[in-house]
């Protein structure tokens, strides 16, 4: 299936539910979470490496988002070893999709300081779930000495002068970003490389902390973010497990030397995915309108319900990504087993 049957096949699902009483809706399209998954590498590959927390076995990492609906986009391939962080600015930048994203989540592994400042900058919020947020400091830009009741949590001061004379090239730096001159991940691993000598470096790391000190001050006071944070990752979680569960049986490997023919077998496992998820999203109403005709259905839990589940779904046969064909995907619906 090519992107452009994939989009329309999800505007058609789109379309379908909203004709439903009781349509099932899951997100609007604009919060994303992302996470990496770890495959071993059959082959001797460039970013092939290897990572103790893992095994013995080399490896890369296929870093992927997960979008508030349930698509899977903007996936890549990272060495194993790689700071995820670095990577979520090229996947929000560059998905080729029409989701906006204006919320981001990752775990803590996803998360570094300086993804803070530049995803603001953006126009993207940056939300990890931070482990040990009890140890992180914050920092003002008053002086430490008006903030009584919170003075031992806070670290220091925002160098406002170091951000007023560097925001300029701030400014042509994240336009360079933003038009595709320059990758995100790149700039953030060479500036991370050498911070204390680049006064670039320093002033993005003034505006991180400026960045870090609001969210952190949100997501202590705000529950109901809190959980918003967690049900992104959440989602992204069951989108990897069934990731694994079709990529061979939970057993894949990539065979593939060069980073092209790496991204390619990324690209179809994500087709499959989402073809998975489109296809249980068309049946997921019907099922509900059988079950109702036998028992009481609670449509308040309906938003609960995920269209990642996979036991119904036979991973060994034939996959046909033939673009030639018409086949609709709403007027050929299959019936639905009996209920017992």
């Amino acid at each position: 299936m090519s992107d452009d049957n994939m989009e329309k096949a999800m505007a058609d699902i789109t379309n379908y539910h909203h004709q439903q009483p009781y349509a099932v809706h899951w997100g609007d399209g604009s919060t994303s979470s992302s996470d990496g998954v770890r495959v071993k590498s059959a082959v001797e590959a460039l970013n092939a490496s290897y990572n103790p927390h893992y095994g013995l076995e080399k490896g890369v990492t296929m870093y992927s988002a997960v979008s508030d609906q349930y698509s899977r986009f903007g996936v890549g391939v990272i060495n194993t070893n790689s700071i995820d962080a670095i990577h979520i600015v090229d996947i929000l930048l560059n998905h080729r999709t029409e989701l906006e994203i204006e919320e981001h989540y990752t775990d803590t592994a996803g998360y570094t300081d300086q993804v803070f400042g530049l995803t603001h900058l953006l126009g993207f919020r940056f939300a990890p779930r931070l482990r040990d947020i009890s140890d992180c400091k914050l920092y003002c830009i008053e002086r430490k000495e008006d903030f009584k009741n919170i003075q031992s949590v806070i670290k220091g001061k925002i160098n406002t002068k170091i951000i007023k004379e560097n925001y300029d090239d701030i400014l042509k730096l994240v336009y360079s970003i933003k038009k595709g001159k320059v990758s995100g991940s790149l700039i953030m691993g060479k500036l991370g490389s050498y911070a204390r000598q680049n006064s670039l470096a320093k002033a993005l790391t003034e505006l991180d902390k400026i960045e870090k000190t609001i969210f952190i001050l949100d997501y202590l006071s705000d529950e109901d973010f809190r959980r918003k944070i967690q049900v992104g990752l959440n989602k992204g979680e069951a989108m990897n497990a069934l990731a694994r569960a079709i990529f061979f049986g939970k057993y894949g490997m990539l065979h593939e030397k060069d980073i092209q023919g790496q991204l390619q077998r990324a690209t179809v496992l994500s087709i499959i995915i989402n073809s998975i998820t489109l296809w249980n999203t068309m049946y997921l109403p019907k099922a509900v309108e059988k079950l109702k005709e036998k028992e009481g259905v609670d449509e308040s839990l309906l938003i609960h319900v995920s269209p990642l589940g996979w036991e119904h779904i036979n991973f060994i046969g034939q996959y046909n990504f033939d673009d030639s064909s018409d086949y609709n995907l709403i007027d050929n619906m299959r019936p639905l087993r009996e209920i017992l």
